[in-house]
């Protein structure tokens, strides 16, 4: 099931996933933080349920950066003599509660780049979208920054970062304390081999008290698969009590443990079943990230026209407001909950949307159309967001919201002959809002001049992206504040 949305997630980022959109873009809508903005309750609730009833599986399952962080752990642990390399750590409550409440603060505040910086699923986006398009140099350095962060401190000790900066960690840490299902530490049948604790990547098993910090238990089941006596085993803790178990931090005692020696056998033979299977698992998770990111990593190349002359770039033009998606109800309401995942950035295919340099939005996407337009059919960005920031939308809707207005520079206008600008505006308009009027409507020679019906421009940026004129082109659009329906 890890691979399953590490590798669909992963997919969905990259841009390349095609016709799987349809079957795994649900995904992202059950990370939480995405959740949390969206303010979908069901899948929230969901994942509180989960919580307390199994643990943070949902670190080990569904958050892609958590199984990113597997991988690298599992890469790490292929180093010779470094297989049993952990120990029990104390958790470092001042700073992983502190990072907690400045990101509460920040979310509640509307600090968004706070907050993107911190979502490991927006993290895990950026980094990997950065592989394949680089984007601005300021979220290439926070992209690699934060690759070698989570990588280094994964390779060192597992899970870290998820225990220690995490913020979604630390939030489901609160429920995972009192789950009812957990792996299980049978105090009579332990030898002190510490087997367990060298191969717990959470480093949260303290074997000298026989206890397992359950706010930091990722539940990977390697303490159960390396227990040779039968002393670590899965199950019900809520109500259980067992001979010569220790407490732990949740204060609930645990179930009962293996009562003869033919059931202990038999679970040690299950056991090592499982971690045979789960080594061919992580080994598949492992193979196929590298196979997509080879895949996917290629030279870009030199534009020309008709192979001889170099095309001078569209620059974007200084806009009196920020553009945002069809389907977001206003450049307020879009930021105010975007993650900055970028998720809509890897899947438009028009190349409308990228990473914003502005620092009050931060590495959240803004639309210009240096490089294309926002195509009336198209509504993919409306179908990834899984924070509620665009919301799905049909092509029939599309054209009814106005999100920006198209604004006219006569002065760059290209001339073809006789005064007469060239009209590619007025010809590609889609929503037939630009129309050639007389420069001097008393004068039948007058050159026509393009002229823009601010009620029927939707902002969709053909006019802009399809004018002849650079490095600016002589029509560009300007956002709207408050997007607009008929």
């Amino acid at each position: 099931m890890a691979a399953i949305f590490f590798i669909a997630i992963s997919l969905l980022f990259l841009g390349i996933s095609g016709e799987l959109t349809k079957w795994f873009g649900w995904m992202p809508k059950f990370q939480f933080l995405p959740a949390v903005l969206a303010v979908n309750v069901g899948v929230i609730l969901l994942l509180i349920v989960v919580a307390l009833l199994f643990g943070r599986c949902y670190c080990s399952i569904v958050c892609p950066m958590g199984v990113y962080q597997d991988i690298v752990s599992w890469l790490s642990s292929k180093r010779k003599g470094k297989k049993m390399r952990f120990y029990y750590k104390k958790e470092i409550k001042w700073l992983r509660y502190g990072i907690w409440a400045l990101f509460v603060v920040a979310l509640i505040a509307g600090i968004q780049v706070f907050v993107a910086l911190l979502a490991p699923y927006s993290a895990y986006g950026r980094m990997l979208r950065t592989l394949v398009a680089p984007a601005s140099t300021g979220t290439i350095i926070i992209a690699i920054v934060t690759f070698l962060v989570v990588t280094i401190l994964a390779w060192i000790g597992g899970r870290t970062y998820c225990n220690t900066v995490c913020p979604v960690g630390t939030t489901l840490s609160f429920f995972s304390r009192f789950a009812m299902f957990r792996p299980i530490i049978d105090a009579d049948k332990c030898k002190d081999c510490r087997a367990c604790e060298k191969q717990c990547k959470a480093s949260c098993i303290d074997i000298a008290n026989k206890k397992i910090d359950y706010s930091r238990c990722v539940d990977c089941f390697n303490c159960v698969e390396n227990c040779k006596f039968g002393a670590l085993t899965y199950g019900k803790a809520w109500g259980s009590k067992i001979a010569g178990q220790a407490g732990n931090d949740a204060g609930a005692s645990n179930d009962a443990g293996v009562s003869n020696d033919q059931t202990r056998h038999a679970r040690l033979d299950r056991a090592s079943e499982t971690s045979k299977v789960d080594e061919g698992r992580r080994a598949f998770i492992a193979s196929s990230a590298i196979a997509v990111t080879a895949a996917t990593l290629g030279a870009q190349e030199k534009k020309l026209d008709g192979g001889l002359a170099e095309i001078i770039d569209k620059q974007a033009p200084e806009r009196t407001a920020p553009l945002t998606p069809f389907g977001s109800d206003s450049i307020k309401d879009f930021y105010r909950h975007c993650t900055a995942c970028q998720l809509c950035v890897a899947n438009c295919p028009n190349h409308v949307l990228r990473p914003s340099m502005d620092l009050a939005h931060f590495m959240q996407p803004e639309m210009s159309y240096e490089n294309g337009y926002c195509r009336p059919e198209c509504t993919k960005c409306s179908q990834v967001c899984p924070a509620g920031a665009i919301k799905p939308i049909t092509p029939q809707e599309k054209t009814q919201f106005h999100i920006g207005v198209a604004t006219v520079d006569r002065s760059l206008c290209v001339v073809e002959r006789d005064g007469v600008t060239c009209g590619n505006c007025a010809r590609h308009c889609p929503v037939g809002a630009i129309m050639m009027v007389r420069k001097d409507p008393q004068d039948r020679r007058s050159p026509q001049i393009p002229s823009v019906d601010e009620t029927k421009c939707i902002g969709c940026g053909a006019c802009e992206n399809l004018c002849p004129s650079r490095p600016f082109s002589a029509i560009h659009v300007n956002g709207l504040q408050v997007h607009i329906k008929d």
